[in-house]
């Protein structure tokens, strides 16, 4: 039996975990489960799976907790370090990183450095110090299988084949709700338009990211150090059937590519199961219903965020934490009506002029721009950039 801690339990992607672990729970059982504030449904999961190691977001969720489970065999802990007891718990096998942003970053470094395998959900961890992780992971010789849709679709495209036979990667995006959106009413697109996602059930911040496709720009990224191919051979096409999940183009012109469809419980459980396939009771994908296929080009006119992160790799060592950073704060204050969609790309491009940039070494650094690029993009909002 495997054991599994989650972080980001109550998020979609760590529901929807549960729901994969639930459905078998002869191979898999949960030591840890990390959330934010929403203690209503931790509770119900630490009543349904019964984990050892509890962490929350603030000290008085924590003092609630221990108190509806005084008696019980559950340790509860909060903040940073409760994060990092859940990583790092000795009995876990794996360790699910599916918090949301940057904060993701310091307890996945702890479970790597534990020699705990990690199945990744948080991209922001690569986005942030990708050379920095996966130096960690080859190091501690440990398994990081993702749990991006795209990014599980390049790494089963990638199995058995060799690197050098490897022209491109294509990384498919649906494009969105405002994919056919005319651009002259992009200034009157609300918190609510952009969280209808056609396709995806996402939490607020990734379907905004989605809405914007800054979503794909930090998957890019993520792809430049999870596969080790350089940003000239990472492609972007527009797929609104979000049925190909992404593609990987070898050189004598063969294309593999993985289809399913769009239910993140498929990659999660490849990446809980990897070498093994679990029988998963999803609906058959019926290509002769859907009909057709189609793909085009992504405009960077329209959506300025994934050329931004082109950029930001471009540029590299620190420029993507503060990218990542100043999207995280741009996207919170559009949530809250303190900045308009257009603003959103606005924050990031001012915030990253701004950033003379620096060599990436240690992790503290990542956490030093990270910090500096929040803060600079909530002067540039203050300042009425939009």
């Amino acid at each position: 039996m495997k054991s599994i801690a989650i972080l980001g339990s109550t998020g979609s992607i760590g529901v929807s975990t549960l729901n994969v672990i639930s459905a078998f729970s002869d191979r898999y059982q949960v030591v840890s489960l990390s959330a934010g504030h929403n203690i209503e449904l931790l509770k119900q999961q630490i009543e349904m799976f019964h984990p050892k190691i509890v962490s929350v977001a603030s000290s008085e969720d924590r003092d609630h907790l221990s108190v509806l489970f005084r008696g019980s065999d559950v340790e509860v802990f909060c903040g940073i370090e409760g994060m990092i007891r859940c990583a790092t718990v000795e009995t876990a096998d794996m360790v699910v990183a599916a918090v949301v942003g940057a904060a993701g970053l310091v307890p996945t470094m702890a479970a790597i450095k534990a020699g705990k395998d990690i199945a990744l959900a948080n991209k922001e961890t690569l986005v942030t110090a990708g050379s920095l992780v996966m130096a960690e992971v080859g190091r501690q010789k440990v398994k990081l299988i993702p749990v991006d849709s795209e990014h599980s679709a390049i790494y089963q495209a990638l199995s058995g084949q060799r690197r050098d036979d490897v022209r491109r990667l294509l990384l498919t995006a649906s494009g969105g709700p405002f994919r056919a959106t005319p651009c002259d009413q992009f200034s009157s697109i609300t918190p609510a338009d952009a969280l209808a996602h056609p396709n995806w059930d996402m939490g607020r911040k990734i379907s905004i990211d989605s809405a914007t496709m800054m979503n794909k720009g930090l998957e890019v990224i993520e792809a430049r150090w999870l596969f080790n191919f350089p940003a000239e051979m990472i492609d972007v096409h527009i797929h609104p059937e979000s049925i190909v999940h992404s593609l990987v183009e070898y050189r004598d012109g063969a294309v593999i590519a993985q289809l399913g469809i769009p239910d993140m419980k498929t990659p999660i459980a490849y990446a809980l199961s990897w070498p093994e396939r679990l029988p998963l009771d999803q609906p058959a994908l019926d290509l002769c219903e859907i009909g057709r296929l189609s793909f085009s080009l992504p405009d960077l006119e329209r959506f300025p965020c994934l050329r931004l992160a082109y950029d930001a790799l471009a540029r590299g060592g620190t420029v993507p934490a503060v990218m990542n950073a100043a999207n995280e704060i741009a996207v919170d204050a559009f949530l809250r009506n303190k900045l308009s969609f257009l603003g959103i790309p606005q924050v990031i491009e001012q915030t990253m002029q701004h950033h003379q940039g620096g060599v990436l070494t240690t992790v503290e650094q990542a956490l030093q721009a990270d910090l500096w690029g929040r803060h600079k993009a909530k002067e540039l909002i203050s300042g009425g950039v939009a």
